[in-house]
């Protein structure tokens, strides 16, 4: 199949970021097992730039169809089949333009040719109004019972991020909420590592041992703590947001996906910081337990 620029830069995202984020490494290790022969070292290029390389080499090709279904491969989202249909569905509303649609059947990705451009209507979601609107009685990292050190250092992120917010730094407050977040659950994977290791979405390498905690990223934090209870199902999503928003720590990523920081992209970050240390604090038992 051959597919149009749009199309192209959503599987870009989804390859790079949205399945799981990819590393410069991870990237060259992805291509190479469709062919290609490359390394990693010095003067690589940008992790966007790279797979849009890739992307127009193999377009209209056979290994285009290959590189889809490796993207979705459901044995890669095992406990995760819910995202991985929503990336799915994502993804087919870009493909409908090339008159083309992803289908998942079972552990199989095929693809369906489409007559004419099919546009699925919008599955209502959860209301981001109404999760702007919450109210928390109780935002103090302490409530977490983390080492005090990791405490100290984290409530002062917060009040810096609370300053970012009111005086209209968007970018500050998204890249320090994203990288705060992922203190929050390290130090509770630290003190609580049998349970976080347990998890079914706990991030595994290629022979399906659990990573070191420090080789963790914030989607595998934000999944296990989902499912071990800790956050509810529409923090859980908003925290894959701001988990997004986070990546444009990098100025070519921010630059090549045309991203543009506002105040209410920070007011979601900032919410869902304040709901993840508010319904841990609540669910704090479920680890002792």
């Amino acid at each position: 199949m051959i597919l149009c620029k749009k199309t192209l830069e959503c599987l870009r995202e989804m390859i790079n970021e949205k399945s799981e984020y990819r590393s410069g490494p991870k990237l060259v290790q992805f291509f190479n097992e469709l062919g290609f022969n490359d390394s990693y070292g010095q003067g690589f290029p940008s992790r966007w730039y790279f797979t849009d390389e890739k992307l127009a080499k193999i377009n209209g090709t056979p290994t285009l169809d290959q590189c889809i279904k490796s993207t979705f491969a459901p044995v890669n989202f095992v406990s995760r089949i819910q995202e991985l249909d929503i990336l799915i569905k994502e993804f087919n509303q870009y493909l409908a333009f090339d008159k083309w649609k992803a289908v998942r059947k079972e552990a199989d990705i095929f693809f369906q040719k489409l007559e004419k451009v099919e546009i699925e209507p919008e599955v209502p979601q959860e209301s981001e109004n109404d999760f702007l609107n919450r109210e928390f009685s109780n935002v103090d990292v302490k409530v977490l019972t983390l080492d005090s050190a990791i405490s100290t250092v984290l409530q002062y992120r917060i009040k810096e991020i609370e300053k970012c917010f009111n005086s209209g730094s968007p970018l500050a407050v998204i890249l320090l909420a994203g990288s705060t977040l992922e203190g929050i659950f390290l130090g509770l994977a630290i003190q609580h590592p049998k349970q976080f290791n347990s998890a079914k979405s706990s991030p595994k390498d290629n022979n399906s041992k659990v990573r070191p905690f420090h080789e963790w990223n914030l989607s595998g934090f934000i999944d296990v703590g989902k499912e071990l209870g800790l956050i509810q199902h529409d923090t859980h999503k908003f925290s894959h947001s701001l988990r997004d928003f986070r990546n444009y720590i990098h100025p070519f990523e921010q630059m090549s996906s045309g991203f543009s920081p506002r105040e209410h992209t920070a007011k979601i970050c900032l919410q869902v910081l304040r709901a993840v240390i508010h319904e841990i604090g609540d669910n704090l038992a479920k680890l002792r337990a």
